[in-house]
């Protein structure tokens, strides 16, 4: 293969990181905290507003566990989650000992559908296990639909654990995704919107939140000369050469999300022409996505093509694409796990692929793309 390589998603760095991570290094401040640590956390803050409280950890995986521990999610409790996801929105509900309850997708989000939802948390209530928490996903960037979940949610009085791990910069009703759970996840991972190389953060509404989030993370240390522990403590949270990494990346934020829009709509632009392709675009006016990755269906009743085909055909080209979230419910590691829905999200994987999406795509890489698009559907 001579072509060079075309990424989903690659990392994009601004420029300035190098800058936070030099400071780090000159000041030896290379320990797992420092001042980048609480300086992303103010970034991120400002960013999100909604007196947000952020406490940066080691992943987005990290900030899904201590949300549902400190949810009280235990062992033997059932927790809701959206079946069309990455599996890390569902593995730390087994981390507590808890069992993932499976919610289907509606179609014009592709996220959690509020009449499954119900119709989930009132089998479960009927069945004598009412769920502790519910987990939707804003999947690619798309906000999923918030009024609708959160008023679900509120009716039977369960908290939302928001993952919000692929939706930094996009609103909903011009709110920030990552403010509308009563805690919300986001990911830094190499191939997010922003990345801080591996990490994440967990949001909560109020500081003494904020610090208990912080005392899990940093292994429950107790207030003493010594080292004491009075609670089970995790080594969660992100370092201060990270945290570097990610105060440069906060600068660019925005410009990533346009970059993103962009290639959003050259993509838009071109499957209009063609019968049977659908892009995933926003409802509505309500909806702001960041289209970090922009994903496709492809009717192969009509287009006579399948997702696959494509996929391979740009595999060809040293072009990387995807298959959509193979729903959690389809997964053999959580087959015997309760799911309520009706063959939406196994149909979106059926038929879905994610599509080079990054930031960083010159007009050369993206001239590729589209003439090896041209070229598959004649």
């Amino acid at each position: 293969m001579n072509k060079e390589k075309i990424w989903l998603s690659s990392p994009h760095m601004g420029g300035n990181e190098q800058r936070y991570i030099k400071e780090a290094f000159d000041t030896n401040w290379v320990a797992p905290l420092g001042p980048n640590v609480s300086g992303f956390e103010a970034d991120l803050e400002a960013y999100l507003q909604q007196n947000s409280q952020v406490a940066a950890l080691s992943s987005g995986t990290a900030a899904l566990h201590l949300g549902l521990l400190l949810l009280g999610v235990k062992a033997g409790d059932e927790v809701l989650c959206q079946s069309m996801t990455f599996s890390a929105s569902a593995n730390p509900i087994v981390y507590q000992g808890a069992q993932p309850v499976f919610v289907d997708s509606e179609p014009t989000t592709w996220n959690m559908c509020p009449k499954a939802l119900e119709a989930a948390i009132q089998d479960r209530i009927s069945k004598g296990k009412k769920p502790k928490a519910i987990i939707p996903v804003h999947l690619y960037g798309m906000p999923y639909r918030v009024t609708e979940i959160l008023e679900v949610a509120q009716k039977y009085d369960i908290p939302v654990l928001e993952d919000s791990a692929e939706a930094l910069g996009s609103r909903y009703k011009g709110k920030a995704c990552g403010t509308f759970g009563d805690f919300s996840v986001l990911s830094f991972n190499g191939n997010k919107i922003i990345t801080t190389s591996g990490g994440g953060a967990l949001v909560s509404k109020n500081r003494e939140t904020k610090d208990k989030i912080v005392f899990y993370a940093t292994q429950s240390r107790d207030q003493a000369p010594h080292y004491q522990h009075s609670e089970i403590g995790y080594n969660y949270r992100m370092s201060n050469i990270c945290a570097g990494i990610g105060r440069g990346q906060m600068e660019v934020l925005d410009a990533h999300v346009a970059l993103r829009r962009k290639m959003h709509d050259l993509y838009t632009a071109f499957f209009s022409e063609i019968a049977g392709v659908t892009v995933l675009q926003e409802p509505n006016e309500d909806f702001f996505s960041n289209h970090w990755l922009t994903a496709i269906t492809i009717n192969p009743a009509i287009t006579g093509k399948t997702r696959e085909e494509l996929r391979l055909a740009l595999e060809q080209e040293n072009i990387e694409s995807r298959p959509l979230w193979k729903p959690m419910h389809l997964q053999p590691v959580f087959a015997n796990c309760p799911f309520y829905g009706s063959g939406v999200s196994e149909q979106l994987f059926e038929d879905g692929l994610c599509l080079p999406s990054g930031s960083n795509l010159t007009g050369q890489e993206i001239e590729r793309i589209f003439v090896t698009l041209k070229a598959f559907f004649n």
